[in-house]
């Protein structure tokens, strides 16, 4: 009777392991779980290429906050959500045929000049710019510029090579250049990945807002659930059906 014991018990282990692992309840919320993971990544994919694209930065001008090579996600925008401070990605037919990348750091109707102890200055208020490689806007200065409307007064972060609105003072348009040339604004190095850009705070001291960060956080949290739940959902299966066997030697083990 002993052998008889032992004969039914390991079948009936060794059954319950090679069904469904898991159980059906198990079974129906790993496949769920997959497929709300499937529908969080290709979603959140789809919102970040239409919100967002991608630029490769050729030059030093924006350093240290943008480097040679780095590659940026700049968020689409309309020309008229330009806030000072940010960085922007504009193309001006007066400037050269590519897309670039300056920050803006006045509007219509500012006045702008530089340097006073070392700070740009902007409608008489000294800029605190802690971005700046030194935290000095640069030795050498340029007059008074009073910005028209419509139109937005470019820097480079490196403020002592950059080719921008100070290179083109002499222009019909005092260096500035049409809000309606904006195409994007960044809001993230990702290679190497630095991370979001800092926050430009020392405009607030000028009054208006600044430029809220787009969703990039929400569309990366998004992704990396969506990677979780669908790597989580498809590992329950192999999961649960190795416990189940463990279970079954277990019990034979014991019957044994």
């Amino acid at each position: 009777m002993g052998g008889e014991s032992t004969t039914r018990t390991a079948p009936r282990s060794g059954g319950t392991g090679s069904g469904p692992a898991g159980g059906r309840t198990g079974q129906r919320l790993s496949g769920l779980a997959v497929a709300l993971g499937l529908v969080l990544f290709l979603a959140a994919f789809g919102w970040g290429a239409v919100v967002y694209r991608p630029y490769t930065v050729p030059t030093t001008s924006m350093a240290p906050t943008i480097g040679a090579g780095d590659r940026v996600l700049a968020q689409r925008i309309d020309g008229a959500e330009v806030r000072r401070g940010d960085v922007v990605v504009f193309k001006d037919p007066g400037w050269g045929n590519a897309p670039m990348i300056k920050r803006v750091v006045a509007v219509g109707g500012d006045t702008v000049d530089c340097c006073q102890e070392g700070r740009l200055t902007v409608n008489g208020k000294r800029i605190e710019e802690p971005y700046l490689a030194d935290g000095q806007a640069g030795p050498a200065g340029f007059p008074t510029v009073t910005v028209p409307e419509g139109r937005l007064f470019l820097l480079g972060d490196e403020r002592h090579g950059s080719l921008d609105s100070t290179a083109h003072l002499t222009d019909a348009a005092s260096g500035t250049v049409a809000r309606d040339t904006v195409s994007a604004r960044v809001d993230a190095v990702v290679w190497p990945m630095d991370g979001m850009l800092p926050r430009p705070a020392g405009f607030e001291a000028l009054g208006g807002s600044l430029s809220e960060p787009g969703p990039l956080r929400t569309i990366v949290a998004l992704i990396a659930g969506g990677a979780v739940l669908v790597l989580g959902g498809a590992a329950y299966g192999p999961v649960a059906q190795r416990a189940a066997r463990a279970r079954a030697r277990t019990e034979t083990a014991g019957a044994r």
